[in-house]
This record gives C-alpha cells, structure tokens and sequence, in this order.
C-alpha cells in the first residue's frame, strides 16, 4: 500500500531533481527553465524500513518486499495557471487522487538557476501555487453544483447531502482558505474525501535547502516550518542536490557521505516518516521463509481490515491473526520462540492492530 503523494511547486524550486532523486531514475528531465515536466511523472519508491531486514534475517527468508511509496511529479505551476496560463490546468487532475500533496519550496539562493518572478521568497511561492489550486478547486465545485441543484430539487438525499458540503467548501474557499480548514462533520468525512478536493488534501512543506543547510537549515525554511506549525501541517528540510549525489552511491558509500555532512539519514527517509506521520500510517509485517513484508495501514485499523490489505478473501473470510510484537519476535529469535515463551497470541475481529505487529492471518472463504 504505502501513500501516494502530489509533488507541486512553481518552476525551478527544485521540484523535478527532487523527483529524480527520490526515485533514483532520472524519467523527470531537470533543466534550467520553466515547465521541462511537461507530463506528469510517477516514481515509486521502496519505504525504507530497517525493521524488516531483521526479521528476515532471522526467518531467513528469500525475498524482502517493503512497502512502496508513490510520488506524483507535475509540471511547474505559474500565477494565472487555472486560466491557462503556462501550461494551464491540465496537469491538476492527476492529484486528485493522491493521499497527500508535498509543496517544493526554494529555499536557496543561486544566482544560475532563475527563479520565474526573481526573487527568493517561499512563502510567496507557496501563496501563488495554493491559490492556483483554491481557483481550480472553485471551477470544479462550481460546476458540480449547479448538477446537485437540480437532482435536489427532485428530492435526490444523496445530492441534497453532496449540496451541503459543496457549499462547505465553496464558503471556505470563497473566504480565501483552503478547504482542508473546513470544519467537516466526523460522519460526512467519506463524502468529504470523495469530492476529491485539491486543497482539502494534508500538506507537506518540503524546504528545499542549498548543501551547507541540509542538516540545519536556514533563514528561508525557519519561515516554511512557522507556516506548518500554524497550519498544523508538517515540514521537512530537503536538498535536492544532496538527494542527487546520494542517489548515484552505493549503500556504503551513501553512509560514508551522510556522516560526511552530519546527517544520520537521506531526506527520502526523512520525508517518508513525515508522510506517514501526516498521514497516520502504520506498518505491519509478515514473515516467513518465502518473504518478509511490509504493509502500510491507517492507524487505528482493525485486524480484518488490515489483513484486507494483502486480499479481500483476508477480510472476508477473517478467523484470527496470530500476533507477535516486533520487540518480542526479535528477542525470542522468532516465530518459534516467541511461540515457545508465550509471546504470541490470538487476536480477534476487534483488534486494533499495532505498529511492528507481526501477523499471521487465519481465514477461511
């Protein structure tokens, strides 16, 4: 499963060598001037998860399979974008179905790399690219509006509810804000979701830093994580060149390098924990000789929808999940001793399953 995650920003902050690096391919051109993504690119990338290496180091299995994180890479947006302007709108479609939407912000001086309005400012950046998104979420509300209207009028339930929150988000919008800051009822936040609202997604900063601010930052990103704190959202201090090296160098080469630089981790890492947390993913695990697995679930999930996960025949058919605590499958040397010391038990339909569960799922269809 993993997250699917929107990468936007306004041209040359970095969004598309950001992108490269992440996914250590290079199907996204990087170049000095506006609009090189000319499609939108999709990279998958492994999560990465020291936990599982360990597990199937003692069950020896044969393949490890981490969870896969989506990253969704559109051109550069421009002020004037949802009229047409640059390379208009057309890109905005393709995340409407992302979990998240991660804004790239320049956050470093270079005077080779022209910035589109000439001057370093990333909260501005941030205020064209989310406006571009507000305006295209308003043409598309307004549109849909006009259709529930008329199917209420015949006595339609379903779009009398769709019509109330379309006017939720359109009075929020209207009002200049996001439509993620809508106050949303807790049994209409399905619907919410399916209106597939561009700013009613979580948001994710990426502070996008020269090399001598990739551990501490700087100036520019203190002011992009004041902006996250106010909004509740989340931020990270990326840089991309960084991201680019590391994406050329072999394992022990890449540690070597990030000691070098005073990082204990690359900012793919980085970003990916700050996804899940954004998100409140969680991962569980399956283990055995054949393969050692992540999976990515939301929090507070319950066994049989976890398991659904892996097959709909999982859920459908749910007798039990055999659970070992990852501490506990690593201190008892596995499945077999953690068996033996009374460490594994029989969860039912009502477990809440817990982040580094091992699990064996009981089913029958």
């Amino acid at each position: 499963m993993g997250f699917k995650c929107g990468i936007v920003g306004l041209p040359n902050v970095g969004k598309s060598t950001l992108f490269n690096a992440l996914t250590q391919t290079a199907s996204a051109q990087a170049a000095n001037y506006p609009f090189c993504t000319i499609e939108p690119n999709v990279g998958d990338v492994a999560v990465p998860e020291p936990r599982l290496d360990k597990l199937a180091a003692i069950a020896n299995s044969k393949e490890i399979l981490p969870a896969r994180m989506n990253f969704v890479d559109i051109a550069g947006l421009v002020e004037g974008a949802s009229k047409g302007e640059g390379l208009g709108n057309q890109f905005l479609a393709n995340i409407r179905e992302t979990d998240a939407i991660a804004y790239v912000l320049r956050c470093f001086d270079d005077d080779d790399v022209t910035h589109v309005s000439n001057t370093i400012d990333p909260m501005s950046d941030l205020e064209v690219v989310e406006t571009e998104l507000m305006l295209a979420d308003l043409e598309s509300l307004e549109k849909r509006k006009a259709n529930n209207e008329k199917k209420a009028r015949s006595g339609d339930k379903e779009a009398k509810a769709a019509l109330a929150l379309i006017d939720l988000a359109l009075e929020q919008l209207n009002n200049g804000k996001p439509a993620r800051f809508a106050d949303v009822p807790q049994d209409d936040r399905k619907a919410w979701r399916e209106l597939q609202l561009l700013t009613s997604k979580p948001v994710l900063f990426i502070a996008n830093v020269d090399e001598d601010s990739a551990s501490d930052g700087n100036d520019y990103s203190k002011r992009v994580f004041e902006r996250a704190e106010q909004e509740k959202a989340q931020a990270v201090v990326i840089s991309a060149k960084i991201e680019s090296e590391l994406a050329l160098l072999e394992n022990e080469e890449r540690e070597e390098y990030l000691d070098a630089i005073g990082l204990e981790e690359p900012g793919l890492s980085r970003l990916i924990h700050t996804g899940y947390s954004l998100l409140d993913l969680k991962t569980y695990f399956t283990v055995g000789p054949k393969e050692a697995r992540a999976w990515t679930i939301k929090d507070g999930w319950t066994a049989p929808r976890a398991a659904g996960v892996i097959h709909g025949d999982f859920e459908k058919g749910f007798i039990r999940a055999e659970t070992i605590a990852y501490d506990d499958f690593i201190a008892c040397n596995g499945e077999a001793g953690a068996k033996e010391a009374g460490k594994m038990r029989a969860e039912g339909k009502d477990y809440i399953v817990k982040d580094g569960d091992v699990l064996h799922f009981r089913f029958n269809v």
